[in-house]
C-alpha cells in the first residue's frame, strides 16, 4: 500500500501525475502501481501456483520427468513465499473490525465479527506457519498450527460471503428503486436523469464484482475446507482444488487491477 507521503509526492510533481485520475490510463504505469502493493505480488505468485498444480494435476506430466520434480519444488518454494507476504496482515482486520459500521443490524455485527475475526486469526497464525516452515522455529507444532489456521480461514469465508450475499441484497434493492425512479420520469431518453443513470451504472459495476468476491471466497473456502479434511474425500480431489486456487487467483488478480 502507498504511503502517504509518496502520495502526497507524486500528486504535487507535475511531471508525475496520479494515474488513477487519466481516463486512458498507462499500462506501465498503472503495472507499476499494481506491483507495488503487497497484494498485486501476493495474487500473481497465486496464478503461479495454482497453474503449475492444475498442471500437476492433470497428470500431463509422468512423475520420473524432471521437469515434474522441478515444477513441484517451485510450487513449493512459491507456497513458502506467499506465506511471508501475510507478515502482519492481520493488522488490515483488526482495522476493518474497529471501524466497521454496525448500525445496521445486529446480523451484520455477528457476521463481521465471524468474517473479519476468522481471517485476522488466520493471517496471525500463518506468519508462525512461516516461521516453522522457513526452520526458525520447531516443526513439532507445525500440523496443528496449519489445521487451526484452516479451521479460522474457513470460518472467515462463511462471515465474509455471509455480509456480501447482504449486501448484494441490499444493492439489489438500490438498484430496483433507481430503475422505478427513472421509469417513473419517463425513462432515460425523455427525463435526462444522467445522476441516476450514473449511479445505476455504478451499482451495477458493484453488484458484479461483489457476486465475483462471492466466488472468490467459495472457491478459497473449498480450499480451506481441503485442508481441514487433509485431501480427503470428493471435495479434496487434486484437480477441484488447484482448479479453485486458480480460479480465485484470476478473480482477485482482476479485482485488484481495477482497485489501483
Amino acid at each position: 500500500m502507498e504511503s502517504k507521503a509518496s502520495a502526497q509526492s507524486s500528486s504535487q510533481n507535475p511531471q508525475n501525475p496520479s494515474p488513477k485520475f487519466t481516463k486512458n490510463r498507462d499500462f506501465l504505469l498503472h503495472l507499476e502501481a499494481y506491483l507495488a502493493k503487497r497484494d498485486g505480488v501476493d495474487k500473481l505468485l497465486k496464478i503461479s501456483r495454482y497453474a503449475t498444480k492444475v498442471i500437476l494435476a492433470t497428470s500431463v506430466l509422468s512423475d520420473s520427468q524432471p521437469i515434474t520434480a522441478r515444477l513441484k519444488s517451485f510450487e513449493s518454494s512459491v507456497g513458502l513465499s506467499r506465506k511471508a507476504f501475510r507478515l502482519g496482515k492481520f493488522i488490515q482486520d483488526v482495522n476493518a473490525l474497529r471501524f466497521s459500521s454496525f448500525t445496521t443490524s445486529y446480523q451484520d455485527l455477528i457476521f463481521s465479527i465471524i468474517a473479519y475475526g476468522g481471517e485476522g486469526l488466520y493471517y496471525f497464525i500463518e506468519q508462525f506457519v512461516w516461521l516453522a516452515k522457513a526452520g526458525l522455529i520447531d516443526k513439532k507444532n507445525l500440523s496443528s498450527l496449519q489445521k487451526m489456521s484452516a479451521w479460522f480461514e474457513f470460518i472467515g469465508y462463511i462471515g465474509s460471503v455471509s455480509l456480501k450475499v447482504r449486501e448484494l441484497k441490499r444493492i439489489g434493492e438500490d438498484e430496483d428503486c433507481l430503475v422505478s425512479i427513472i421509469k417513473l420520469s419517463g425513462g432515460v431518453r425523455e427525463s435526462g436523469c444522467l445522476e441516476e443513470v450514473d449511479k445505476l451504472r455504478k451499482l451495477k459495476e458493484k453488484k458484479l464484482m461483489k457476486r465475483l468476491s462471492v466466488v472468490q471466497d467459495l472457491a478459497d473456502g473449498l480450499m480451506a475446507l481441503a485442508d481441514i479434511r487433509d485431501g480427503k474425500g470428493r471435495l479434496s480431489a487434486p484437480l477441484l482444488i488447484s482448479s479453485a486456487g486458480l480460479l480465485s487467483a484470476i478473480i482477485s488478480t482482476h479485482k485488484n487491477w481495477i482497485s489501483c
